[in-house]
């Protein structure tokens, strides 16, 4: 009998390429989008997972507009916590394994070092806190869950950073970057691995799952510019310059410790990841 695993937010940018990885390893995989499946509906994600029974339960389904959160608070804690809240109760219940999909934006970006799983969270916008909160519920209600904490996700689905430097630099003569915020860029279909890998085994707890290496959001489009050999001219910011609504961490590079300590290996460097989705992305535009 082959296994099932339930992915929600099966639709966005990570959630597209997990469904895509269990499926190539032979898995039943039930991907549910948010018009399919509302994971604030407590009675229809017990009902649904119920009816499947799988073996896994990836919750990627998020509130994600990190400046609209500040204004939609409470929608971002209705989604992304008490959402999480109805997940982790259903998978629970069926006794399915969970993993849920948090943030770097936990942490308040105060430090200098690489922040590991051990490190003390301190939120500083909405979406931060919403989803930290949605870890604890995650903590309460299920025995059986891996919290993978990622960050700086870019990929071919959904928005992202790297898109968004190529579609700027069709448009705009010159562009300006912040240099002045540091995080560890994270190429989603690695992370869709990962969960697979970590999905595998009982090695239960919280992991901070990023491509290895670090970088500055200017020295980010710098190297996307390279590999894409684009030839617009960039120039670094600070975060200053452009305000905006929700406060950001300036630093929330990650030491992937956990993935060390239960035998893991580590994702390759960002940089390398980053050639490799341009190299598939170019082909199609």
């Amino acid at each position: 009998m082959s296994k099932k695993v339930v992915v929600t937010g099966a639709k966005g940018q990570l959630g597209t390429e997990v469904v895509e990885q269990f499926r190539q390893m032979g898995w039943d995989v039930y991907g549910y989008g948010k018009d399919e499946l509302d994971v604030t509906d407590a009675q229809q994600v017990m009902g649904r997972l119920e009816y499947i029974r799988p073996h896994v339960v990836v919750h990627a389904a998020a509130y994600t507009k990190v400046d609209e959160a500040e204004k939609e608070r409470e929608q971002a804690f209705l989604i992304n916590t008490y959402g999480t809240r109805n997940v982790a109760v259903a998978a629970e219940k069926v006794g399915a394994k969970l993993v849920y999909v948090s943030t770097d934006y936990v942490f308040d970006g105060r430090r200098k070092e690489p922040y590991d799983e051990f490190t003390n969270t301190h939120p500083i916008n909405v979406y931060g806190k919403s989803k930290l909160a949605g870890e604890q519920f995650v903590c309460h209600f299920h025995s059986k869950f891996f919290i993978v904490r990622t960050s700086w996700v870019f990929g071919a689905h959904g928005s992202n950073f790297v898109k968004t430097m190529l579609r700027l630099a069709k448009e705009k003569k010159e562009i300006f970057v912040v240099n002045d915020q540091r995080g560890c860029p994270t190429y989603a279909v690695d992370l869709a691995h990962s969960i697979y890998e970590l999905a595998q085994t009982e090695k239960y707890g919280l992991y901070h799952i990023s491509n290895t290496g670090q970088c500055s959001w200017y020295e980010f489009a710098q190297a996307i510019f390279t590999e894409a050999c684009v030839d617009v001219p960039i120039h670094p910011c600070r975060t200053e310059d452009y305000p905006r609504l929700a406060a950001r961490p300036s630093y929330s590079v990650f030491d992937h410790m956990a993935l060390r300590l239960n035998g893991f290996e580590p994702l390759r460097h960002w940089r390398e990841a980053l050639q490799q989705f341009l190299r598939g992305y170019e082909v199609k535009h």
